[in-house]
């Protein structure tokens, strides 16, 4: 599973959870910052990321257009790398059976 860590989220993140998704990326590093939700959604499908994210607007877009691609969103508000960190790592079941269901296109993390 590949994920895509939108901008509300460290791209310090990428480091520490890469041996379990290889091929994640940041939208930093793909100089998709600032850049419309739309182009982040259609850049993710293209690529077959799943977007990881705060943000309520890939949520909704998730409910609208089905996937892929897939979302997985963290309601966690304001919280820590680490704390991020620890719950993709702590998750990784949950995410890979999440990947694997054809029915599902949103993923709640809390």
């Amino acid at each position: 599973m590949k994920l895509l860590l939108d901008e509300n989220l460290s791209s310090r993140i990428i480091y520490r959870i890469i041996d379990l998704y290889p091929d994640s990326e940041h939208v930093k590093t793909l100089a998709l910052t600032n850049t419309d939700d739309a182009i982040i959604w259609e850049h993710a499908k293209a690529n077959d990321f799943v977007i990881v994210s705060k943000d309520s607007d890939f949520h909704q877009r998730s409910f609208l257009y089905g996937h892929p691609p897939k979302f997985i969103y963290l309601r966690i508000g304001n919280s820590p790398t680490s704390k991020i960190v620890q719950i993709l790592r702590g998750s990784f079941d949950i995410l890979i059976q999440f990947g694997d269901r054809k029915s599902e296109s949103i993923l709640v993390l809390a």
